[in-house]
């Protein structure tokens, strides 16, 4: 799905990043997963999640499930 939005042309471009912080919001809400995300802003996984925290979300589940396959898969 392609979603277009008109940015006001004051917000510096470099400044801001809109794919990753939808991205991380997105992530950060459990709608997508890590590679979701990942795919979505173009980088690889390893990169979105270092930068999840500049956006204030966490690269962890709150989910004791969610952790624990994690850790299954690790």
């Amino acid at each position: 799905m392609n979603v277009t939005l008109n940015i006001p042309e004051t917000l510096p471009s470099q400044a801001f990043d809109l794919s990753i912080y939808v991205a991380s919001k997105l992530y950060g809400d459990g709608l997508l997963t890590a590679g979701q995300a990942s795919q979505m802003t173009g980088l690889s996984k390893r990169a979105f999640i270092e930068i999840m925290g500049k956006h204030g979300v966490s690269a962890f589940s709150e989910s004791l499930d969610d952790l624990t396959n994690d850790l299954n898969n690790a």
